[in-house]
């Protein structure tokens, strides 16, 4: 009796070790091999990868972060608003509870559900930031070195394709396709199957199957690994101690650098921060409107103290020179600066105490005009009647200029546009700089009429305003880059390059133009409400 109760434990055993065991694992190309892939040898000292395909999991392989909560909130609140982003806040406590794919369904529902098609630019606009700030250091210098990259995952295809495609040049990206009708997405990814039928087409397409595939996965997300198994002739495993210590991708390591981006939130919306922001909403509302309020009706000598109290914070470094420009010059003064937010002309009255300044504009919002503190004149960017109207406001005062035409989040100063050099003699370059806690001041494709409000909502907002050595305008010849010889691209050349060494900013080519067909998809003209 006893023998017979072996045997059939015996025969149990062999069941469970053929099922779980010997189908799982050795139900594949006999030349594969499976390896842990540590941070200090394996693939990193592999001599050339440069004739294999490197085939790699997204999540897993590429970020140092496995939680996918934060790229899901940037989702729900960039493109779906405040309510949505909080009532995925509130499920999360469950979501968490739910298996990997459940759960995942779930935030693409929450997130995606009811999100126009046409109007989805947050895969190209806001995520590829904090992707890149997630992205290991060891991770991508293996990838560097392969033939050819394929990357893996389970994210919707229009969450990552942006940030491998553009800026880490990734040339084959396998994510999952949103469901849609009318042009609305339902929330509703394909289901995995098919995903690994056209993850196996496509591997065909790019003739991947014929050469030398090793592919790079982690023991966390074990959703692709029968696909891995069946193209791969070498598969490496990363472990979650050896993503610890790795480093975060450098910025000036970026294949493309990031100048410009898009979204309100300032933070990565992790648990935590997403915590922390919604407790913060109901106090930022009634801060908001004590520091507007004030900043509006308040006299200089009282509304400083009171926003200085309330946590905005204002550096302001004179130069000797500035006392020169009222003596002998009888137009008022033209300040030349780089453009962080609308607030910009405002923080350069507040520093210098002087309201009567005067301000020109692009795109400035009819209720931002109207809730400005300092006078605001819009230009036509007809060149002709730009100038008149500019050389008409500084013969009546001080003016303020920012010839980039657009704000630039970046350590990077976009081109100035020449047409201040014509109209002033001498010209104050000013370096601007500012730092937001939870929301950025400024956007491409939402309300601009909202971007100071944004501001304000922070908890400690600060600006830091230098004034540089005067400029010559007319006639400066001190510039590094010359443009057809003329005096104007010279003079503008060289204020660009004095703010930007003065910040630490580099200075670039790139217009107003640029940023807004980068991330709003138009010419930058913005409705004027």
């Amino acid at each position: 009796m006893s023998g017979n109760k072996i045997s059939i434990l015996q025969d149990l055993v062999f069941f469970f070790y053929q099922i779980f065991i010997l189908r799982r694992w050795f139900h594949r190309n006999p030349k594969q091999k499976y390896q842990k892939i540590p941070s200090h040898h394996g693939l990193h000292q592999a001599q050339d990868l440069s004739h294999h395909t490197v085939m790699f999991n997204v999540e897993g392989a590429l970020l140092k972060s496995n939680t996918l909560f934060p790229y899901f909130m940037l989702v729900a609140f960039e493109a779906g608003g405040v309510l949505r982003s909080f009532f995925l806040f509130i499920l999360y406590p469950f979501i968490s509870l739910m298996s990997y794919e459940m759960g995942l369904k779930t935030m693409v529902l929450l997130s995606f559900f009811g999100v126009k098609n046409e109007r989805f630019r947050a895969g190209k606009s806001v995520l590829p930031k904090y992707f890149l700030e997630e992205v290991g250091l060891e991770m991508f210098e293996v990838l560097k070195r392969g033939g050819k990259r394929v990357a893996v995952s389970d994210l919707p295809q229009v969450m990552i394709d942006g940030f491998l495609r553009d800026y880490l040049e990734i040339e084959v990206v396998i994510g999952r396709e949103m469901k849609m009708i009318g042009g609305y997405y339902l929330g509703i990814m394909e289901e995995k199957k098919k995903h690994e039928f056209d993850f196996g087409k496509l591997i065909q397409e790019e003739k991947l199957s014929s050469g030398h595939v090793i592919g790079i996965t982690s023991f966390t997300f074990p959703s692709h690994r029968s696909l891995f198994s069946q193209f791969c002739q070498e598969i490496y495993f990363v472990r979650n101690s050896d993503k610890k210590s790795w480093q975060t991708l450098p910025r000036n390591q970026y294949p493309k650098p990031l100048i410009f981006h898009d979204g309100r939130l300032a933070i990565k919306p992790t648990p935590l921060n997403t915590l922390a922001l919604f407790m913060w909403a109901p106090f930022a509302a009634a801060l908001a409107a004590a520091r507007l309020v004030a900043g509006l009706n308040l006299p200089y000598a009282l509304a400083i103290p009171f926003l200085a109290f309330s946590g905005l914070r204002l550096t302001l470094t004179v130069n000797n020179q500035i006392d020169l420009i009222y003596t002998d010059q009888k137009k008022g003064c033209l300040f030349v600066c780089n453009h962080r937010t609308l607030l910009d002309p405002l923080y350069i009255s507040y520093a210098l105490r002087k309201k009567s300044i005067k301000a020109v504009t692009y795109s400035l919002s009819r209720l931002s005009e109207l809730l400005a503190p300092i006078k605001t004149v819009r230009l036509t960017r007809d060149r002709v009647q730009d100038g008149e109207a500019m050389e008409r406001l500084l013969s009546q005062g001080d003016l303020v200029v920012c010839p980039e035409g657009t704000t630039c989040r970046e350590p990077y100063l976009l081109r100035f546009s020449p047409l201040f050099a014509e109209i002033s003699d001498v010209i104050v370059p000013v370096a601007i700089d500012s730092h937001a806690t939870f929301f950025y001041g400024t956007t491409a494709s939402g309300f601009k009429a909202f971007d100071p409000i944004f501001f304000l909502l922070d908890p400690y907002p600060s600006y830091t305003v230098r004034l540089l050595d005067l400029v010559s305008g007319g006639g400066s010849s001190t510039c590094q880059d010359h443009d057809d010889g003329k005096t104007k691209f010279e003079v503008a050349n060289h204020v660009q390059h004095e703010i930007g060494k003065a910040l630490g900013f580099e200075c670039t080519n790139l217009t107003r133009r640029d940023k807004y067909l980068i991330l709003a998809g138009n010419n930058g003209v913005i409705n004027k409400t």
